[in-house]
Formats: structure tokens, sequence, C-alpha cells
């Protein structure tokens, strides 16, 4: 009875704790945005970091950060944006 009771009061407690992992979406000015690029990183081994920095539409500076996946494609992992000073 008591494992009962014990698991009735934890399943709540876990089912709060399921990690939905949202990636991250392209937005203008990033390599992947409209889809993968054409060309393939053929000279790059799976797992390198590829670093990206463009200005967005609103004039901040933008850092983005890709993994090569193993079939080459990109897959963008962080984005910061900064913003300008005068």
């Amino acid at each position: 009875m008591k494992p009962l009771i014990a698991f009735l009061l934890c399943a709540p407690l876990l089912a709060a704790c399921t990690t939905s992992e949202q990636s991250l979406q392209p937005v203008p000015g990033s390599i992947t945005y409209g889809g993968q690029p054409r060309m393939k990183l053929t000279q790059s081994p799976p797992g390198t970091r590829v670093p990206h920095h463009f200005v967005n539409q609103w004039g901040q500076d933008v850092y983005e950060t890709y993994i090569v996946q193993p079939d080459r494609s990109l897959k963008l992992v962080s984005r910061e944006e900064m913003t300008r000073p005068f």
C-alpha cells in the first residue's frame, strides 16, 4: 500500500520533469534560412562548430553557431543577438 501511495504522489512530479527540446529556427541572414546550403561541407568532419556573424534587419549583430552533422548538413545550435552601440 505504501509503494502505491508513493507512486501516486511522485507521478505528477515526474510528469512535470519532461523536457521538450525546442530547436532554433533560422532567421533572415542565417546560413540555413530557406533550407540547407547547396554545397556540402566535405572537408569539415562531423561535430565541427561553424561560427556565423551577420547583421539582422534591425541593425543588431547576430552570432550563430552551427554543428556539422554526419550527413554534412548544418544544425543551428545557438544564437546571440547584440545591439550595436551608437
